[in-house]
């Protein structure tokens, strides 16, 4: 596919940035878009960001640049299904060889993999261990148009940033207000997108009974360290379950609403917020 840096994600590519300028890249990201010729740019966007040697970064001009978007950036590698049905296991292997070389031309390598949810099963096992902390520098991100056809696994090891979730911002912000947050305390908050990523994430587990709830329950506790974001991670656990009752599993919402009115009169007694979400993922593995 021909690369347009032009027709990047306005709003996610400022997110990025942001990132970059803070050096707070994460290793892996997953690209959640209806529209994944844009999430692709704007993968390609990010690496020419990094290594564009112009003034105005990135400028697409510089020789950096033009290597990056014609794809002879030794640097900078793309998976796509070239033509395929699914990608599978020998489209993968080659990164994980990867790994073990030094960047060629930059401090750090970018792998990009459109299409991430046509996987197979070896494939995205095979990726697992490309998603973990790795050794090289490197940034792997995934690309799909269905997050739902994504291995829990694989997604609990990537950063999730859901193009479609910009649309629904005004949206949010007017529920938040309906439930007792102030404008300063939404300020706080910042972009809630790691947050909801775990939230849905540990909420699941606890739905499918799995035992990996109790270590989504510590990295929720690492996240929400002020009593903003703590409010915000109980106001959301709520506003599933409720969903859950109302479209979906009635009695496991109902449950869920129940364990977390207990959680609630605990709350007012001043029980650590990781003791709390222990505990309610043990009343789920029961």
């Amino acid at each position: 596919m021909a690369i347009d840096l032009t027709q990047k994600s306005a709003k996610e590519a400022a997110f990025l940035e942001r990132a970059y300028q803070q050096k707070q890249l994460a290793h892996s990201y997953l690209f959640v878009d209806r529209d994944e010729d844009e999430a692709v740019n704007t993968a390609y966007w990010l690496a020419c960001l990094f290594n564009c040697t112009g003034e105005k970064r990135p400028d697409g001009t510089c020789q950096n640049c033009r290597q990056i978007i014609s794809g002879n950036y030794p640097d900078v590698l793309l998976v796509t299904t070239a033509g395929k049905q699914s990608l599978g296991i020998d489209q993968i292997r080659p990164l994980k060889e990867e790994l073990g070389k030094s960047p060629v031309q930059s401090s750090c390598r970018f792998f990009i993999i459109n299409e991430a949810q046509k996987l197979t099963l070896p494939a995205a096992n095979a990726l697992l261990n490309l998603l973990e902390e790795p050794i090289a520098p490197v940034v792997t991100i995934l690309i799909t148009n269905n997050v739902d056809q994504i291995l829990p696994t694989v997604r609990s090891r990537t950063q999730i940033i859901n193009f479609a979730a910009d649309e629904q911002v005004d949206n949010k912000t007017a529920f938040l207000i309906q439930n007792g947050f102030t404008k300063d305390q939404i300020l706080e908050l910042g972009d809630t997108r790691k947050f909801d990523q775990e939230i849905k994430y540990f909420y699941q587990e606890m739905l499918e009974y799995d035992l990996l709830s109790i270590v989504s329950a510590h990295q929720l506790a690492d996240l929400a360290k002020s009593k903003v974001s703590q409010n915000y991670v109980w106001l959301m656990l709520k506003k599933m379950a409720q969903t859950e009752l109302n479209d979906k599993d009635q009695q496991a919402g109902a449950k869920m609403l129940q364990n977390l009115l207990e959680i609630d009169k605990m709350r007012y007694s001043n029980v650590n917020f990781r003791n709390l979400l222990d505990y309610l993922a043990l009343q789920w593995k029961r």
